[in-house]
């Protein structure tokens, strides 16, 4: 049994042990800068095949410190070896940018002294899908966050009616989706669907419901698995004024 003397003193070089740690960490951070909270308003995007998107990055900035002094930005993404966009000393720094992204990519230079280094990526491409890093520095400290984008095609659906039934289309959806109809109650309904796929692997959708009745209200339902993206559609057929009225909904929504 260890006598209180041996006990005091194994008591006091742990003491030592972890103040001379804390004493390390203190350093450390003095002279790396402190660490940022960087953040996105969403991390796991979806976005619209040949459509622009923005990838948000940005970091709350205290009221008493409106701008950011030495700012620089760098966005890179997973297993490409160049970076995706640069910004440093109050300009674009792209030596060293895939080749991929020339001219597809930027940020907003007045924005980010104010703490926001979103990403505008132009005519979004498949190949774009992947895992994206936002790091943003400036005199205060360093901060990264991580965004999987992924990458999808979709559009709401039009609408005709003709002869008592209702047909909808979609004309760019990728990937394959699945097409469901409802009624007013959210009782599914049988329908005819026909899905094509372009040379581009694009797919074009097409599906009928037959013999609907006169003012009642029907639900077309478009979406895939992959990215959960959906579309919602509601027509109200009427005999005045006009042969059918239409309202539509649209939206990317992530599992």
């Amino acid at each position: 049994m260890a006598s209180l003397g041996q006990v005091i003193f194994f008591m006091m070089i742990t003491l030592t042990v972890v103040f001379s740690a804390l004493i390390i960490l203190i350093v450390s951070l003095s002279l790396s800068g402190r660490l940022l909270l960087v953040q996105s308003l969403n991390r796991l995007p979806v976005a619209n095949l040949d459509q622009d998107h923005m990838l948000s990055c940005f970091l709350t900035v205290d009221s008493e410190q409106s701008l950011l002094q030495d700012v620089s930005v760098t966005w890179t993404k997973e297993s490409l070896t160049g970076i995706i966009y640069s910004y440093e000393d109050g300009a674009e720094s792209n030596d060293e940018q895939d080749s991929q992204y020339s001219g597809r990519v930027q940020i907003f230079s007045d924005m980010v002294i104010k703490g926001n280094a979103s990403l505008l990526l132009r005519k979004v491409r498949r190949t774009d899908a992947g895992e994206y890093a936002c790091l943003l520095s400036h005199s205060g400290g360093t901060g990264k966050v991580n965004i999987i984008l992924r990458t999808a095609a979709f559009t709401a659906p039009t609408f005709t009616l003709s002869n008592g039934a209702l047909t909808a289309e979609a004309t760019r959806w990728f990937p394959k989706p699945n097409v469901t109809w409802l009624d007013a109650s959210n009782n599914v309904l049988q329908g005819s669907t026909d899905v094509q796929q372009s040379s581009a692997g694009i797919f074009r959708v097409a599906s009928t419901l037959q013999l609907v009745n006169v003012s009642d209200t029907y639900t077309c339902r478009i979406q895939n698995d992959l990215v959960a993206a959906h579309s919602d559609a509601t027509v109200t057929t009427v005999i005045t004024p006009h042969p059918e009225e239409i309202t539509t909904a649209l939206g990317p929504v992530p599992k």
